[in-house]
């Protein structure tokens, strides 16, 4: 098979018949200017200081600076994480194998154009739509489907692109590039109705949508009360009705959501951790129950073999260890399977074509077995022991309760083309049984000790045999080892949600019903953070809450997962899991104090209507408590490392911190306005003030416990704010009340 020539290539190339530049995953940079500048807060923000401006009120404009600081700030935050996002994904860019002027070259899939000859292997995702023109291989569709069965292709059967190969390996030629691809199809669909799930983005739609509900009709009926029935002058009117509107705006609150996002990314991507989806942060802060793979997760995926283990209660040996090994080299040598254990074994019997295949099946996770049939031979198979043995030796007992992986080779004479069972027990010849073993990542007892503390629960979820799974997450540290499930033994409907609470360990888990214990557990209330690194963890990685990859993994499983480790090092996961923590902590504590504002100032809004007073305060004292005393304290707390595991709903619980404060501040005004003997501008002054100690005795207490930096900044905090206040007392309106 010679594949396209070079000049083919770039003679389709330049008919525009080739795949498009793959589009970056994080936004443009002119999306975060639009993102950033065009703004619903940024409208209504501008509307008013163009109000005030045409008032003549150019000191009460100050907070126009404020808004148009925001705006760099989040842009730069925004750019920066960009960079680094963007040069990690370099390194996470899906690649594929063509055959191009007879030899097998690898590119990337960018540079596919019409006609390639792909080569798809197992752990392949498929970029293109393709019709096999060679060969054999299982897809799985459910990417775009939803069905999980393997379906088998061979010559002539069209291949979608967005689908994976989990089995076999074929030649492919493609027929659709770029946005002729079936799934270039399907994601144009969904974007159109695909929302992005986010508490936080979510949280700030709420109040956003009222209080633009409100802004309007308070602002234009106290603007209207106050020109008509106190006539007042226009500038004075503006002025107060202002003042009100600007303080229901939690300007700061949206920025800090921003750079918090924008800063657990750039950490991240400093750690060589890419987050392909930023709210994925959100999700990991809640993250209660870790499923962990065993292969390339928990063990570091590199194996070996350990030894070969004598036959002698497998039954009547009537093959010698020759012809065995002869035919596990002829088995080896005709499989196009290529994973990790195949691998291994290659490296220890090189393969040798001794005989003609004529019939291959893949190895599969849901299978546990393939098989080779050779013409005038026979068929070897190769898998799970228990699927090719009638007898397992005692000494692979033994094999396996230290941990290791054992792989089993058998022969019949029969040709073998049934792809969903084996022949009956008795007519499968044992030829072997050989002993894997994987070697444990470091510091993994750590790690999981770390959860353990942490109150997050971990799985260990594994196709493996129970024996070898539970011996691997005993030397790994896990304290409930020993409540290990062999999912091949349930018969029948499974009791999911029964056996997620039992057990911490399962073993002989297919594709799906890895998927199926994910939604069991989500089921029962758990956030749910899946990793993985194969084919036969995609299902269980689309179904979770939030889904890491390893880089080593394969490229389906990098590409759908919202989180990959570039360095494939298990001990960041801890890392992972703290930076959504510590997003979530972070801006919850200091949401309460930015909503307080904007509680009082719809609450006052309506009792000045009422009572036909006015509003309280003018724009640049709300501007002063805006810099000084919400976005000050935030945005230097914003990046400490709260690690506290969250709990319940963001905005409930920020509204929560918030209306004790804000009900004291509405209740002091109007206790101050009805009842103080004072004149008005002193009320005004005293209502000020005690505003300010308010809403500081609000910071104080989110920054309880105290650390030096939480003091110093509670200290300057309150210096630099009374101040500001004592050198311009005029310019804020504010009365000496003992003069």
């Amino acid at each position: 098979m010679s594949g396209l020539t070079s000049l083919e290539v770039q003679k389709r190339r330049q008919r525009g018949e080739g795949n498009a530049a793959q589009k970056p995953m994080t936004k443009t940079k002119g999306q975060i200017l639009k993102d950033n500048i065009f703004t619903l807060f940024n409208l209504l923000n501008f509307i008013i200081a163009v109000l005030l401006f045409l008032a003549g009120a150019y000191t009460n404009m100050v907070f126009i600076a404020i808004v148009l600081l925001n705006i760099v700030i989040g842009i730069a935050q925004e750019w920066k994480a960009k960079k680094l996002v963007d040069d990690l994904s370099i390194l996470n860019h899906p690649h594929m194998t063509v055959v191009r002027d007879g030899k097998e070259v690898l590119i990337e899939t960018d540079e596919i154009v019409r006609d390639d000859i792909m080569v798809l292997e197992s752990g392949r995702q498929i970029c293109n739509d393709s019709v096999v023109v060679s060969g054999l291989a299982e897809i799985n569709e459910s990417l775009l489907t939803g069905e999980s069965d393997a379906i088998v292709k061979e010559r002539g059967d069209e291949l979608f692109s967005g689908s994976s190969v989990i089995a076999g390996k074929c030649y492919a030629k493609v027929t659709h590039v770029g946005a002729s691809n079936y799934a270039d199809r399907l994601a144009e669909e969904a974007k159109k109705e695909k929302q992005i799930e986010s508490e936080l983005l979510g949280s700030m739609k709420k109040v956003t949508r009222l209080t633009s509900f409100l802004i309007v009709p308070l602002g234009v009926f106290m603007f209207m009360e106050s020109l008509y029935f106190r006539k007042a002058s226009f500038s004075e009117s503006v002025v107060s009705s202002s003042a009100a509107l600007l303080g229901m705006l939690p300007k700061g609150l949206v920025l800090l959501i921003s750079v918090s996002l924008a800063v657990g990314v750039i950490r991240l991507a400093k750690m060589k951790i890419l987050v392909q989806n930023i709210y994925s942060l959100e999700t990991l802060a809640h993250v209660d129950v870790l499923c962990l793979d065993k292969t390339g997760t928990i063990t570091d995926g590199n194996m070996e073999v350990h030894t070969r283990i004598p036959l002698e209660n497998a039954g009547e040996i009537r093959m010698k260890d020759e012809e065995a090994e002869n035919m596990i080299r002829a088995y080896l040598a005709a499989s196009d399977d290529n994973n990790a254990t195949i691998q291994a074994l290659r490296n220890e019997y090189p393969p040798a074509v001794s005989f003609k295949p004529v019939r291959k099946i893949p190895f599969s996770s849901g299978r546990k077995w393939g098989s080779v049939s050779f013409e005038n031979i026979g068929t070897i198979f190769a898998g799970a022991p228990e699927k090719i043995l009638q007898e397992l030796p005692s000494k692979a007992k033994q094999e396996m309760e230290q941990g290791f992986r054992l792989v089993a080779f058998g022969y019949t004479k029969k040709m073998w083309t049934d792809t969903t069972a084996l022949p009956e027990p008795g007519q499968i010849l044992p030829l072997a049984v050989i002993s894997m073993s994987d070697t444990i990542r470091k510091n993994t007892k750590e790690v999981l000790d770390y959860f353990r503390k942490e109150d997050v629960d971990v799985k260990i979820i594994s196709g493996d045999h129970k024996k070898t799974v539970s011996m691997i997450a005993k030397e790994a540290g896990l304290t409930r080892w020993e409540d290990v499930l062999d999912m091949s033994e349930l018969k029948g409907e499974i009791p999911y949600d029964d056996i997620c609470q039992n057990y911490a360990v399962f073993a002989r888990v297919t594709p799906k019903q890895k998927q199926e214990l994910v939604r069991a557990l989500k089921r029962q209330g758990h956030h749910v953070a899946m990793t993985g690194d194969g084919v036969n963890d995609l299902l269980a990685l689309r179904e979770a809450d939030c889904s890491i990859a390893v880089a080593q993994g394969s490229d389906a499983s990098r590409q759908i997962s919202q989180i990959v480790l570039l360095e494939s090092d298990f001990t960041h996961l801890p890392q992972v899991l703290l930076e959504g923590r510590k997003v979530i902590n972070n801006v919850t504590r200091t949401a309460g104090v930015f909503f307080i504002k904007t509680i009082y100032s719809v609450l006052v809004s309506l009792f000045c209507l009422l009572m036909n007073q006015p509003f309280p305060f003018i724009p640049l004292q709300i501007t002063l408590i805006d810099a000084a005393i919400e976005a000050y304290p935030s945005f230097l707390t914003v990046f400490e490392s709260d690690t506290r595991k969250a709990r319940g709903s963001f905005l409930k619980n920020a509204v929560k911190k918030a209306l004790p404060f804000a009900m004291a501040v509405t209740g002091m005004i109007v206790l101050v306005t009805l009842l103080a003997p004072l004149s008005v501008a002193q009320k005004q002054t005293v209502m000020y003030l005690l505003l300010i100690l308010i809403t500081m005795a609000a910071v104080i207490k989110s920054c309880i416990p105290f650390t030096a930096l939480r003091f110093f900044i509670c200290g300057t905090m309150i210096i630099g704010t009374f101040g500001v206040l004592l050198m311009f007392p005029s310019l804020f309106n504010l009365q000496w009340l003992f003069l």
